[in-house]
């Protein structure tokens, strides 16, 4: 089932995001993380409009839009390859003409989840902090 978030789960999702990107994310560094993970619970997933998938009462995954971009989508890695990602994209389409997200180009989960999902590159920049690659994409959602 998927349905709005709840600030109570910002604990659960943050466990999600941990998890899913110490998997999708090993080249970033420590500190980097750290930074990440205060602004996901500080600023990120409060001003976000945020989605969760749960099964059995459960949250094991979740996609935060800011506007028509994807700030962030994660999956419980007991849980990916399972629909849920493609799920939550599908979700959040019936909302938006067009949907763009930035991806590490060395994230070698996303990137080809994005490119299998009909997303296509747009540009690609460095970005200091994370001291990697980022490349946008954008998907035209089709009869919006």
């Amino acid at each position: 089932m998927i349905r709005k978030y709840d600030e109570n789960e910002i604990p659960a999702l943050l466990a999600i995001w941990e998890e899913a990107a110490a998997i999708a994310h090993p080249f970033l560094s420590n500190e980097f993380h750290t930074m990440v993970k205060e602004m996901m619970s500080e600023k990120y997933l409060p001003d976000s409009d945020t989605w969760v998938y749960e099964e059995s009462g459960k949250v094991v995954g979740f996609i935060s839009m800011i506007g028509n971009e994807i700030g962030g989508l994660f999956i419980d890695p007991k849980s990916q390859s399972k629909g849920i990602g493609t799920s939550l994209v599908n979700h959040i389409a019936q909302f938006h003409s067009e949907i763009e997200v930035e991806v590490f180009q060395e994230n070698r989960i996303g990137r080809p989840f994005y490119e299998k999902s009909g997303f296509k590159f747009l540009k690609e920049y460095f970005m200091d902090g994370a001291d990697q690659i980022v490349m946008r994409m954008k998907k035209v959602i089709p009869n919006s």
